[in-house]
């Protein structure tokens, strides 16, 4: 290490890094590295995603990692996960006074499917309705809904927390999770010799 420079992550932080973006994910998941908020705790990491169907964009979110070694009050342990995700929905929906806590329960069952272990949970659900005015009066009028939520992961293993967040952004965007038997198939690249389809 020379003069001057940050000293390396703790080993706890960079393996549960390492398992922050899912493994695998389903085809209609696009994952991407996004710059992670540097003042809510000493070390932080994020991803970001998008959910497509064709190639309408239906949902996007990101899944935050904090990592204090002192922990921070209203944590449980060093972890603390930040899950955003915001999906497009029907008008009808929005005005559904259950809409709430379906919502939430898409959270805490996604988790609990995955095995993940968390305590202190907490967040909110959103319901959102744009309407333009002035030049953009003849806008179409857009209904949205938004989930924010933290946890603290009971172990440095995130992936199955990552993909819970992915069945939840799914889940938002209106496409049911995989059973848990079910693998997820990935297209194949095509190749410059597959046969052209008219």
């Amino acid at each position: 290490m020379t003069l001057g420079e940050p000293p390396a992550p703790p080993a706890a932080f960079r393996r549960a890094l390492e398992t922050l973006r899912p493994a695998e994910v389903r085809p209609e998941i696009e994952l991407e590295d996004i710059p992670a908020p540097q003042r809510l705790a000493p070390y932080s990491g994020a991803v970001g995603a998008s959910v497509y169907r064709d190639d309408d964009e239906l949902a996007v979110g990101r899944l935050i990692m904090l990592f204090d070694p002192e922990g921070q009050r209203g944590w449980e342990g060093p972890f603390r996960l930040v899950a955003y995700v915001r999906a497009d929905m029907e008008p009808e929906m929005t005005t559904d006074p259950l809409l709430g806590p379906v919502a939430w329960s898409w959270l805490t069952e996604a988790l609990d499917a995955h095995g993940a272990t968390y305590a202190a949970v907490g967040g909110t659900v959103t319901r959102a309705v744009s309407e333009g005015f002035g030049g953009k009066a003849d806008d179409p009028v857009t209904t949205e809904i938004e989930l924010r939520a933290s946890w603290s992961p009971l172990d440095e293993d995130l992936s199955p927390h990552a993909a819970a967040w992915c069945d939840l952004m799914c889940l938002a965007a209106g496409i049911p999770p995989l059973p848990p038997d079910v693998a997820t198939l990935h297209p194949r690249p095509a190749r410059r010799d597959d046969p052209k389809v008219p």
